[in-house]
Parts: C-alpha cells; sequence; structure tokens
C-alpha cells in the first residue's frame, strides 16, 4: 500500500492520497495526515513523505527527466506504449518536447489543416493532432472518433480529466486488454457518429495538474512523467534550453546568458519563473543593453 501526503503548491493545500486515490485536500497539514494514517493503517506524515519526493528528484534531475518525456513518447510513436501522461508546470517546454520528439520520429501536425494543400495526400498513421482548451465530453467522443488514425495530444486540455463522463471515455480508449470499444449511449439527434466505434491509436496528455489531481483510472493506463519543479530546476531546465541553436536564433549568446543571469539572482523574488520569462528579459536586454536590469527586475517582480 501506498500513502503519502504532499503540498500542492497550485492549489494551496495538503493532499493525501492512499494507492494514487486522493483521499482529502485541506489546508490542515496534521488533518491530512490523520486522514491518510486512519485509512492507510500506517503513520504518514509529510515531512517523510517531502523527503522521499526530494531524494528522488536528486536522483533524477529535472534535464534527466525531461530525457524521460522523449523517450516515453518514442514509445508511443512506436506503438509500444498506448498512453502517456506528462504533467507539470506550464511554460517550462513540455508541448515543445512532445511535439519535437513526435516530429524527430516522422509524425507530422496535422491540427491545422488550413496548412495542407486542397487534394494533399496525408498518412495520417504518421500524424498527430493537438486538442487545446475546454472540450465536452460529447466533444472528446468526437475527437476520438475523428482522429482515429493518428496520435492525439491532448494539452492542458484539463477538462476532460476532470469530468466523470469523458473519464469514462478515455477509460475504454486506453483499456490495455482485448478491444478498446467507445460508446456513447446518450442523445445522437442531427449526428454523424456512431453510436460505438473501436479505437485503435494512441493518446498522450500535457496537464498542468499535479500527478494526484489526475484520476487512478488513467494513471493505471498511462506511464507517466511529472515535471514539476522547484525554483532551482525552473532555471536548469531554462539553463539547457538556452543552449539550443533553435531557441531565440536571432538573440547572441550572450544577450541570453545575461538575462539568464539576471533571472537567477531574482528567482526568490520573480512572479514568475518560465521560458516565457526568459524570452522577455532577453529582449529587454537585447534592447537596452547598458541599463536594462532596473526594466527587468521590475517586469520580473511587479
Amino acid at each position: 500500500m501506498t500513502a503519502r501526503v504532499v503540498f500542492d503548491s497550485k492549489l494551496g493545500k495538503y493532499v493525501g492520497s492512499v494507492n494514487g486515490k486522493v483521499i482529502v485536500r485541506t489546508n490542515n497539514k496534521e488533518w491530512a495526515e490523520k486522514k491518510v494514517s486512519e485509512l492507510s493503517g500506517t503513520k504518514v506524515d509529510f515531512e517523510s513523505t517531502a523527503k522521499a519526493a526530494a531524494a528522488r528528484d536528486e536522483k533524477f534531475g529535472i534535464n534527466t527527466r525531461f530525457s524521460f518525456v522523449e523517450k516515453l513518447v518514442n514509445m508511443v510513436a512506436a506503438g509500444v506504449q498506448p498512453s502517456a501522461v506528462i504533467t507539470g508546470e506550464g511554460g517550462l517546454g513540455k508541448t515543445y518536447t512532445v511535439n519535437k520528439t513526435l516530429e524527430r520520429n516522422g509524425f507530422k501536425d496535422i491540427s491545422d489543416l488550413g496548412e495542407f494543400q486542397v487534394g494533399a495526400i496525408v498518412n495520417t498513421r504518421k500524424c498527430f493532432t493537438s486538442v487545446k482548451g475546454y472540450s465536452t465530453p460529447k466533444g472528446l467522443y468526437r475527437t476520438l472518433f475523428e482522429n482515429n488514425k493518428s496520435i492525439i495530444v491532448f494539452d492542458d486540455c484539463d477538462s476532460i480529466l476532470k469530468d466523470p463522463v469523458a473519464l469514462n471515455l478515455l477509460k475504454s480508449a486506453l483499456d490495455s486488454y482485448g478491444k478498446r470499444i467507445i460508446s456513447w449511449n446518450a442523445d445522437m439527434r442531427d449526428e454523424d457518429l456512431p453510436r460505438s466505434f473501436e479505437f485503435t491509436d494512441r493518446v498522450i496528455f500535457i496537464s498542468n495538474l499535479s500527478q494526484d489531481s489526475i484520476d487512478q483510472a488513467i494513471r493505471s493506463r498511462s506511464m507517466m512523467i511529472d515535471l514539476s519543479m522547484t525554483p532551482i530546476q525552473k532555471i536548469e531546465r531554462m539553463e539547457a534550453i538556452a543552449k539550443s541553436d533553435e531557441f531565440l536564433p536571432e538573440y547572441d549568446a550572450n544577450i541570453k546568458a545575461d538575462a539568464l543571469n539576471l533571472i537567477r539572482e531574482l528567482k526568490d523574488v520573480a512572479k514568475e519563473i518560465s521560458l516565457r520569462t526568459l524570452i522577455s528579459v532577453t529582449k529587454i536586454r537585447a534592447s537596452n543593453p547598458k541599463d536594462y536590469k532596473d526594466l527587468a527586475e521590475y517586469m520580473l517582480t511587479s
């Protein structure tokens, strides 16, 4: 039995879970510890959980975990694994890493069909489509049906991970045993959708939710990687990205290094640390080479 209490910085609450199922969310640490201990039959405290998480993060640094994302997406692209869930705060390259890895595997992004010429022949088996934003359960059913021959990337589409009806559809789509039959038995007036169909392709979820917020049934059917980061780990990740020739190639490496150094100095007071932050400070540094620090600090901390 696995039991733990963690602090969810996005919710501002202590979250207690037993065997992956969240049983309590509260502002009271002691209450969370008490409920988890009662249900698990073992004493559980926040500090020991935090120490275990810190030890894991020390062993598997943030850049190592991003390399794991690439390996996991490779498995999905090869058809070895039907689904993957990538969680963690936004703005530090989850979407970029997933999309670039799919492209390196020979997959084409068909999210915007306007980019293709009319009559163009597209091998959907070597394509992926990104779905972003809000979706109803019925919208999810249509998405799964219409993209049944492509990899579907649900990017920051957290509504489907919270809705009970949508979750039941996803359970069928991600089932590991036998045929994956998805059914919609509600009203289908004026719809061109079948009542049921066999889902044969693969799904990748990119979410800003914490791992503990993801439904246990989805977690058990998928491989998961959590990219939650401390401020220091965010800087470490940004440093790795800044060295890439693909990141802001129009700016000199020294300019990007100056921007990153300033963010590192102000990491404890900055309102946000992300790639968007680095891009903004880099632009300020390039436009104001002699007196960029005051403006950059104001933008970072206001």
